[in-house]
């Protein structure tokens, strides 16, 4: 019989990339998730990771296990959404990025309160990147993630995504800097600014690289930090210019202005994303109703 933990386990390590990513998933140390697979190892009498350095790598006989196992592990899962569906007490998961979770979402459960839903909600605030591979594997049950137009989010054929809303991100830069004396600006103006920007690896890093893809320059960052709080500071400041997305932007400090591209090239779409096993959940679909309605009336 096919322990089912362990076939977790091996469909999260094949996702996730290594142990310690399945482990983060799954919510259990490394070590248990390793003795997880090696128990389904014994079970099935042959070796399903191998050792890679400092790294694992899936056996050919685990690939085959993957494929279908995860196939079986959905249709369980779906099993589960269905019976689960009537109880008042099954908590609904969501992951999304910050400036969504501040512009949309607060908003929303402000305007609703939580018991529209009708079940209790947590909300971790992370990465589009993360967000879609926690939706994934199965540690959240939706996920709100963001799609730019120069750098796209790829969803896995198990999950579905709806739009929400579209997003433009302007350049921040303080308000006696030349470029801000007009009404846009031009990609080629900023290629020698100082820019503050998101970490290196987050979807609006990689956004505002795209920005001069077509120029052959890279920005000159100079600051990092993941609060679009902290850009728009030290834009006011005149330490950077920073790229930030109007969703969820508090008002501008003093001596700080925002103007768009002149190419209004830098616009993302609001999407949220579940995997298609959910999809039956009342309380999926009542968030998912309530996201779209929130984010159609946003101001255009």
């Amino acid at each position: 019989m096919i322990d089912l933990q362990g076939l977790r386990a091996l469909v999260a390590i094949e996702r996730g990339g290594s142990v310690a990513a399945a482990a983060a998933r799954l919510g259990y140390t490394a070590s248990a998730v390793s003795q997880q697979v090696k128990k389904l190892e014994r079970d099935l009498g042959g070796t399903l990771l191998e050792r890679r350095g400092r790294g694992v790598l899936l056996t050919d006989r685990a690939r085959v296990l993957v494929a279908d196992g995860a196939r079986l592990l959905e249709g369980l899962e779906r099993l589960e959404s269905v019976a689960a569906a009537p109880s008042p007490t099954a908590p609904l998961r969501v992951a999304s990025f910050s400036t969504a979770t501040r512009g949309l979402l607060a908003p929303l459960l402000a305007a609703t309160g939580r018991e529209a839903l009708q079940v209790p909600l947590t909300i971790a605030s992370v990465d589009p990147f993360e967000a879609m591979e926690l939706v994934s594997d199965g540690s959240v049950d939706i996920a709100v993630v963001h799609n730019w137009n120069s750098v796209p989010l790829v969803a896995p054929a198990h999950v579905v995504t709806e739009h929400v809303c579209h997003d433009e991100a302007d350049v921040v830069l303080q308000a006696e800097h030349p470029l801000a004396a007009g009404d846009a600006i031009l990609r080629a103006d900023l290629v020698d600014e100082p820019w503050a920007s998101t970490p290196k690896g987050a979807i609006c890093h990689e956004a505002l690289l795209r920005i001069f893809a077509d120029l052959g320059a890279l920005p000159r960052i100079v600051a990092e930090d993941p609060d679009f709080a902290s850009l728009v500071e030290l834009a006011a400041t005149g330490t950077a210019v920073a790229l930030v997305p109007r969703l969820g932007r508090p008002a501008l400090p003093a001596g700080a202005v925002a103007r768009p591209l002149a190419d209004r090239s830098q616009v993302r779409e609001v999407r949220v994303a579940y995997r298609r096993t959910m999809s039956e959940r009342p309380a999926v679909q009542r968030l998912v109703a309530a996201l779209r309605a929130a984010g159609a009336a946003l101001p255009a």
